[in-house]
């Protein structure tokens, strides 16, 4: 497996250990998720890289003071993760790396002078679980539909904890009729999908979809949905929770049409 480290990750090196698993600069999503980390390393982003001599990046954790966080959380005065990953390959994955990203992120907010780290979890795809947190003595603080985990460890234990906006049904109100699609440049990934998936709608179900691209945190605190950076609403309710394929939207499609 080579040597491993973690790298500090900045607008100086980006180039060179890639964001999320990307490292091609012409891959859609990669350019703009790049500008999108340069701007807000200026509001103390912090990026570090799992890293080996031998196979290169296998991990990576993202993570910014709370309020400048793009989920729809109050998180202010805490350190929150938006990313986590570990294992491009397998030899890299179950080797205890998960829990040296969070400690980088733990000794940062202590720096800081922070009240602790805060974290939204989900299981499935896009999000890392819960059991990583929960295992260094993280709590579950609240929650939000369908199953979203607000989790977090406090260094003072009289500070107030984080917690979803709420207020979902208000939030979707504004998104009652027709298809609506919501990204940031915040998750590389939606990019494509996203073009391939208004093609769709338009080609096969005869629908022009209206697509919001977050432009801050404020906007992305604001989401109808969890995860913040991203989802699909039709006819006033979230039927994509995270970033989705184009074939996984045709078959979401079909099925609630066949409600109607």
């Amino acid at each position: 497996m080579g040597n491993i480290e973690i790298i500090d990750t900045n607008a100086g090196n980006i180039l060179d250990y890639g964001i999320c698993g990307y490292k091609n600069i012409k891959r859609e999503g990669y350019p703009e998720k790049i500008e999108w980390l340069k701007e807000h390393f200026q509001k103390g982003l912090k990026i570090k890289t799992l890293y080996s001599d031998k196979d290169g990046t296998q991990g990576m954790i993202e993570y910014i003071p709370g309020e400048y966080c793009w989920r729809p959380v109050e998180a202010s005065g805490y350190m929150f993760i938006h990313c986590l990953f570990t294992g491009l390959k397998r030899a890299y994955k179950g080797k205890g790396y998960g829990k040296l990203l969070v400690e980088e992120c733990t000794k940062d907010a202590k720096k800081a002078k922070m009240n602790g780290v805060a974290v939204v979890t989900r299981k499935g795809s896009f999000m890392v679980g819960k059991e990583l947190f929960v295992k260094n003595s993280f709590e579950i603080v609240d929650t939000a539909p369908p199953d979203f985990e607000l989790l977090v460890k406090k260094f003072k234990k009289d500070a107030p904890a984080p917690r979803f906006k709420g207020d979902w049904e208000k939030r979707l109100s504004k998104y009652s009729n027709g298809l609506t699609i919501i990204r940031a440049d915040q998750c590389p990934y939606s990019v494509k999908n996203v073009k391939e998936i208004s093609k769709t709608a338009e080609k096969i179900y005869g629908i022009k979809p209206d697509i919001i691209n977050l432009k801050n945190c404020e906007e992305a605190q604001n989401s109808p949905c969890p995860f913040g950076t991203f989802c699909i609403v039709y006819n006033g309710k979230v039927i994509a929770h995270h970033p989705i394929s184009n074939k996984r939207f045709t078959n979401i499609m079909n099925k609630e049409l066949r409600k109607i």
